[in-house]
């Protein structure tokens, strides 16, 4: 990758210049240069070989040979970073996958939103909680979910302890991995970690370098929302800067042009397995929105692995409850399969917010009602899909 989109401040190592948008505001707390210099000093969370063999991975899939199931929490909670809770989340992967497997007859890449899913984008800044005026809740790297001010101050401390919550998860993820492969070597199909490479304080200042290549010691596989991936973004500028596999995810305002423009920053090669594309439409927006972009990636020589992100176009409030109705899920997800088959190109598979219990933050399957919502809706942001409920979607989605 280009060493040239980023640059080397004393005091600030590999920081990405270009804009950054939803940043925390930080930088005058006290702690901030000392939380800082810990994360630039402490060892990468992941092998550089490791991204590597997912490159490879995923280059398989890409290339029609396998698919990605990619699922997990909306936002992860520190309190769930124990060996218990890693495994009965990859565990619920693991099942999902198997059922992808057994409904394609393809092997399945799993991949969790786990090990650093631990800050969010925000529509706004500001909430309203009892009748008070918050700043919103970021995720646990950023501040806590607590109705007060104390609770919601923005506090740089916390990515020290984003960090050492992501490596008891990965040093599991890493044991689980190696399991796996001794059982059955072969089709090399995790879990992978994966997060939204969001907060530029920590995600930059965990840059290193192997063999004379950068990579991102956060996570295997980063990737941009759709809020961050303008071109001349320091999000755009620090991605484009490292080796991992990465991933964008596209709504229904992606300019075509600006896409193909992003693409070539991070994919400038047109290497297997770099890029994966990640569609968050709408159910209503898909049919329409998708085909251009995906002929502008296609002629530009890029051959990325295509997903779908049914959830995140599809958020509404019932009764002053955000949830998402598993109809318009499976609406999307099958509509963005028929998209992508129509253009030759591989449906690789789906990036879903999936809760590892039963939850009842989404509409459909058991939770079939709105007074029902209110029973188990724990998430830290925006409503999950149960097990139960990512069954029937990955069915309908196997079927379409």
């Amino acid at each position: 990758m280009s060493g040239d989109t980023m640059r080397d401040t004393p005091g600030r190592p590999w920081l990405p210049g270009g804009p950054a948008a939803q940043q925390p505001d930080w930088a005058t707390h006290p702690a901030y240069a000392e939380s800082c210099a810990a994360l630039e000093s402490a060892p990468a969370l992941v092998d550089p070989a490791d991204l590597d063999r997912l490159r490879r991975t995923l280059a398989v899939v890409a290339g029609g040979g396998a698919t990605v199931l990619q699922l997990g929490d909306c936002a992860e909670s520190f309190a769930e970073t124990g060996t218990d809770h890693v495994r009965t989340k990859t565990a619920v992967l693991h099942a999902l996958a198997d059922e992808v497997a057994a409904g394609t007859g393809a092997p399945v890449l799993r991949v969790g939103r786990i090990g650093g899913q631990f800050a969010k984008p925000r529509s706004h800044p500001f909430t309203e909680v009892g009748g008070v005026r918050l700043p919103v809740f970021r995720g646990h790297l950023v501040n806590g979910e607590g109705p007060t001010h104390e609770d919601r101050a923005h506090d740089p401390r916390r990515m020290v302890r984003a960090y050492r919550a992501s490596a008891r998860v990965l040093r599991e993820l890493d044991r689980e991995r190696s399991r796996r492969a001794a059982r059955a070597p072969g089709f090399d199909d995790g879990p992978w970690s994966s997060h939204d490479a969001l907060v530029i304080d920590y995600e930059a200042r965990l840059v290193r370098t192997a063999d004379g290549r950068r990579f991102l010691g956060s996570t295997h596989l980063p990737w941009l929302g759709d809020r961050t991936r303008a071109p001349h973004s320091a999000h755009v500028r620090l991605l484009a800067a490292v080796g991992n596999p990465v991933a964008l995810k596209l709504g229904p305002g992606t300019d075509p042009a600006e896409l193909r423009e992003v693409c070539a920053l991070l994919d400038p090669e047109r290497t297997p397995g770099r890029l994966t594309l990640i569609a968050r439409m709408g159910a209503d927006r898909v049919t329409a929105a998708l085909p251009p972009l995906v002929a502008a990636v296609r002629d530009a020589g890029h051959r990325p692995v295509w997903l779908s992100d049914p959830m995140h176009g599809n958020t509404v409030r019932v009764a002053g409850v955000k949830t998402r109705h598993l109809t318009d899920l499976v609406d999307e997800a099958t509509r963005c399969k028929h998209v992508l088959e129509q253009a030759g190109e591989h449906p690789a598979g789906l990036h879903l917010e999936v809760a590892a219990s039963d939850v009842t933050e989404c509409l459909g399957g058991k939770v079939d009602g709105v007074e029902r919502l209110a029973e188990r809706y724990t998430t830290l942001c925006d409503p999950r899909l149960n097990p139960d409920q990512t069954a029937e979607l990955l069915r309908a989605w196997i079927r379409a």
